[in-house]
């Protein structure tokens, strides 16, 4: 979930704070990639998880803004120690405060207020179908993808999947519709977020790090003006769920970006967007296990049909082998 990925993501839980090509490392990273690579699918997929407990003794908005405010500290120190230029340009901010409103603070808050009513492991499940959002999307408001069979079929699958999540067959399992729906709608903002970047920040000519620091401030902003007028000061600070939405911020969004900022870097966009895959199963995992939360079969059934219709509206055309230049024999 959420925080990110500086490439456009396969199925994003946590999208990226900005989609703009990385350079590539100078030196050889300590740990190998796998290891980072399962480092953050288990930060993503806890995100779910703390996001309940902050709840427990915080609004959800006071939540959010917690978490923005302690990610943005990490981008922007960050940035300060690798001597990055923020971005300039009024065009640049308002395009940036566009992007961080849908994926941000929008699809970060409705999250925080579905948990106040549903589980923590359906909130996971839910942000599986941002890549079905993002498929449609595209094809019908924004005509930019072409709708092949194989796509159709991937959005037909992973909604089937959705519904069975969902228990749809039994009045929905018993879930609260109402949180039901923000977390469907959080992972389409996610979608409709990345669309909207892509068509107008991807050339911008600035780093994804310094891009992603200023989009999480911008993002910061924004909360830190709405909180305090839905929201009124907590009566206490108890320390468990304080310490999840600092991990949550810190951690889950700050420094998951640096490693995935990392990732894309070293191996390439595909390889270290294919952890959002693992996503719904951590989180699913973590909310049972810890949490206690009651899981019914038709939800991790639903749950890798949902992720098996992602998949299939991530696959591009390939081309025909007879249009693909053939390898020449080594000479004998």
């Amino acid at each position: 979930m959420s925080a990110t990925t500086p490439a456009r993501p396969a199925a994003t839980s946590e999208p990226a704070p900005s989609a703009v090509a990385v350079d590539r490392p100078s030196r050889r990273p300590a740990l190998d990639w796998r290891i980072r690579w399962t480092v953050l699918a288990l930060i993503w997929g806890f995100s779910f998880l703390l996001i309940k407990v902050g709840t427990e003794a915080f609004a959800p908005l006071q939540v959010t803004l917690g978490r923005m405010g302690f990610g943005t500290a990490v981008l922007v120190a960050t940035v300060g120690v690798k001597r990055e230029r923020i971005p300039r340009g009024a065009w640049t901010w308002g395009h940036l405060a566009v992007a961080a409103f849908l994926l941000n603070t929008l699809p970060m808050s409705l999250f925080s207020y579905s948990e106040l009513t549903i589980p923590s492991t359906l909130a996971g499940i839910c942000n599986a179908t941002t890549p079905l959002w993002s498929m449609v999307l595209s094809v019908v408001a924004f005509s930019e993808d072409r709708p092949t069979r194989q796509r159709v079929i991937g959005v037909g699958v992973g909604f089937l999947g959705v519904l069975t999540v969902l228990g749809a067959w039994q009045g929905f399992s018993g879930q609260d519709p109402a949180g039901t729906a923000m977390a469907l709608a959080a992972g389409a903002s996610y979608a409709v977020g990345w669309i909207y970047v892509r068509r107008t920040l991807s050339d911008s000519g600035n780093s994804a790090l310094s891009m992603s620091a200023l989009q999480l401030l911008l993002a910061t902003a924004q909360l830190a003006i709405v909180t305090p007028l839905f929201t009124s000061v907590p009566a206490s600070f108890p320390v468990v769920p304080l310490l999840a939405v600092i991990a949550l911020g810190a951690i889950g969004t700050g420094f998951a970006f640096l490693v995935q900022y990392r990732l894309v870097a070293e191996k390439g966009p595909t390889i270290a967007t294919m952890v959002t895959y693992l996503i719904p199963v951590i989180a699913t995992a973590a909310g049972v296990t810890i949490l206690g939360e009651h899981l019914s079969w038709n939800e991790p059934v639903g749950a890798l049909v949902v992720l098996a219709g992602a998949a299939l509206t991530q696959r591009r055309p390939q081309d025909r082998p007879q249009d693909q230049p053939q390898p020449k024999r080594p000479a004998r």
